[in-house]
């Protein structure tokens, strides 16, 4: 069967590709260490004019969206490569965390939520994640590898604080997150538990910071 092989792009239209991504990096690194920086430090921290950033976004609300937007499709794919493995459970679960956390999964939510409007497609989004985390951990708490009492609001807030972990250049801070990481696994994968004080944050709960 013939497959239809995509055209390359154009020289300027890969150029302005890679300025994307490079903006969107440059971003990401820029307001998670200072929400409140201009967008002209993204600019000058991915190497970019700021007329090139200006004609991808119109505003720092409109990047900021954006980045939200993008790490949502990441954390999509993530969750639903871990719902297709089909071997171990709490292994699959294990992997899905340590990948959220390389990805940035969370890293911004503190930083950034009610600094940008939340678009109808967004939310179709955070409820799509909602469900699809939610399958993961009931698989994992069915295959008696995770406590019962935890829940995605749970999830939810131990990569955000993992990724409060600022300590030295950016691979020892990777060291570190992910030595934290392994703590918290650790204390996941103990079905017998206590159980936990209080309820998790629920879905209203996590929704309603991006409200502003």
């Amino acid at each position: 069967m013939e497959t239809t092989k995509q055209a390359p792009m154009s020289g300027r239209k890969a150029q302005a590709a890679r300025n994307d991504e490079l903006i969107k990096e440059a971003a990401r690194a820029v307001f998670t260490a200072d929400p409140g920086a201009p967008i002209s430090a993204v600019a000058e921290h991915a190497g970019v004019g700021i007329s090139a950033l200006y004609r991808r976004y119109k505003s720092k609300e409109e990047l900021l969206q954006r980045l939200a937007d993008d790490g949502m499709d990441r954390y999509l794919s993530v969750v639903r490569d871990a719902l297709a493995e089909e071997g171990d459970a709490w292994e699959a679960f294990a992997r899905f965390m340590r990948r959220c956390l390389d990805i940035g999964a969370g890293s911004l939510t503190m930083r950034l939520a009610g600094s940008f409007p939340v678009t109808e497609e967004m939310s179709r989004k955070g409820r799509e994640i909602h469900a699809a985390t939610t399958e993961l951990l009931e698989r994992t708490k069915a295959a008696g590898a995770l406590r019962p009492d935890i829940e995605v609001g749970d999830v939810s807030v131990l990569l955000e604080h993992l990724h409060t972990i600022r300590i030295g250049d950016d691979e020892r801070m990777n060291r570190l997150q992910h030595r934290y990481l392994t703590l918290i696994l650790d204390a996941l994968h103990m079905p017998e538990a206590e159980e936990l004080p209080g309820p998790p944050p629920n879905w209203l709960e996590l929704r309603g910071r991006y409200d502003g």
